[in-house]
């Protein structure tokens, strides 16, 4: 046989992914990305990898899967036979697999599609090195749990067990309810580790050389759905999607842009507050960094069926005790500064008279609001940072910017249609708690820069406290 050479040059992602030995990894990007190819050249280089067995020979087993066989047909063997050519081995169309054999290299790659109970049941009876799950949103999250117990089976270990073992897993972006969220987002188990790629349209765009058009292709994909958002947000901006059907109110959110899990709470910074109420009141809780001024969201409550004032006593008891100290400035809801029929007092007063200062926010109109908050999403500062930013820890936050907080559409024959108001839902009051702290701290001023109009903004309402100082 002629020599063959395979060369592969991974992307910046792909080769981090390539380094990690992580027992489970996900790789998750837009189209085009060269996901698969990654994901092909990870199992032949794990393969050649292998220790010896007793015979000399380098042996593994590996299943790749799909949701459906049609698309593990005309797909994922398409881009595995495009890196691992026909004659390094031999296929069976009976058992669809392939068998590499060149040098002292021998691995099974096991084909299985899962649109059917009985392909399901077959992995059952599989003893494996590893496997590949490819466009792992579209797979059943039991299959993975079920091939995570079939894997490190092969070789035995009388063969001297397999030098490496695991699962890799690609995907486009699955919305933000996924168990892959819940995952790498959420639980984020030791041994497993997720990588982003950028998004089509971002700077570090990946594999563009390899797309006809390079990065016009992206924006070919985003101009062609142009009328879908959060379509183009998933799969040509690599972000996750949102948990219903609507229009989100901020595409401008970049998730691996905007969401960091380094911000701290600094006792020695002022603490803002953003408050909504309604029947899920929220709160938002901030700090400006003096270094250049990034807002850093650290922390949400968020309840369910809770009254204005009774969620006005729980927030105030949290801070007191998970904040205490802190100078603060609070911004709210101004339709909270209607009194309760029990009592006559308001949310805002119960607040107060906790020693926690929060008032209402100077406008209600929802465009400022909205773009107060859209332009710190779009404006970097000084320092070349998001001007605003989110810990991990605010999950309803986080999804509501990821596109639970949206527009609804409309039931209408011929072009699609959405209202012009946000659907109240449960992630819109945490979405317009970050909202009230932005208009309160002048953003909506900001946001109103280069137009012609100009408005007053009224002094946010705020408690002085003797010996505290804004920083």
């Amino acid at each position: 046989m002629a020599a063959i050479t395979i060369r592969y040059d991974a992307t910046p992602t792909g080769s981090r992914f390539m380094r990690s030995d992580h027992f489970l990894r996900g790789i998750m990007g837009p189209f085009g990305s060269g996901k698969s190819s990654l994901c092909v050249n990870e199992l032949h280089r794990r393969a050649r990898e292998q220790a010896r067995g007793p015979d000399g020979i380098r042996r593994t087993r590996w299943a790749i899967i799909r949701n459906t066989y049609p698309e593990l047909r005309d797909t994922t063997r398409k881009t595995f036979s495009e890196w691992i050519p026909d004659q390094l081995g031999s296929w069976s169309e009976q058992d669809f697999s392939f068998t590499m054999k060149y040098n002292d290299v021998e691995a099974e790659f096991l084909f299985r599609a899962l649109d059917r109970p009985e392909h399901v049941k077959k992995l059952l009876s599989l003893e494996l090195t590893g496997a590949w799950v490819n466009e792992a949103r579209e797979v059943d999250y039991h299959v993975i749990k079920m091939l995570l117990g079939r894997l490190r089976r092969y070789p035995s270990a009388r063969q001297g067990g397999p030098t490496w073992s695991g699962l890799l897993m690609d995907t486009n972006p699955p919305d933000d309810d996924s168990w892959w969220y819940k995952l790498f987002e959420e639980e984020k188990p030791e041994d497993a580790i997720l990588f982003k790629q950028p998004g089509g349209r971002d700077p570090g765009a990946e594999n563009l050389d390899h797309l006809d058009g390079g990065v016009d292709y992206y924006n070919k994909l985003a101009s062609l759905n142009a009328g879908d958002l959060i379509w183009v947000k998933v799969h040509v901006d690599a972000q996750y999607g949102p948990t219903m059907s609507g229009r989100p109110i901020y595409p401008e959110f970049k998730d691996h842009l905007h969401v960091i899990d380094t911000i701290r709470a600094r006792p020695e910074l002022t603490l803002l507050l953003g408050m909504d109420f309604g029947l899920t009141p929220a709160m938002v809780l901030a700090q400006r960094d003096p270094k250049d001024s990034q807002v850093q969201v650290f922390d949400e409550l968020v309840a369910t069926d809770l009254g204005a004032v009774q969620f006005a006593e729980n927030a105030a008891a949290y801070i007191k005790r998970m904040y205490p100290g802190r100078h603060i400035a609070g911004y709210g809801d101004p339709a909270g500064d209607i009194r309760s029929s029990t009592d006559e007092r308001t949310p805002f007063d119960v607040v107060n008279s906790q020693g926690i200062p929060i008032g209402p926010a100077p406008t209600n109109d929802f465009t400022l609001r909205r773009e107060a908050v859209g332009r710190m999403l779009t404006r970097l500062t000084l320092l070349g940072r998001p001007s605003l930013v989110i810990h991990p820890r605010c999950k309803v936050l986080r999804k509501a910017m990821n596109g639970g907080y949206c527009f609804r559409r409309i039931s209408a024959s011929g072009q699609e249609r959405f209202r012009d108001v946000p659907d109240k839902n449960s992630f819109s009051h945490v979405a317009e708690g970050l909202q009230y702290l932005a208009v309160g701290e002048g953003e909506d001023s900001r946001a109103l820069e280069s137009s012609s109009e100009r408005r007053k903004v009224r002094q946010p309402f705020k408690v002085k406290m003797a010996g505290a100082r804004r920083r």
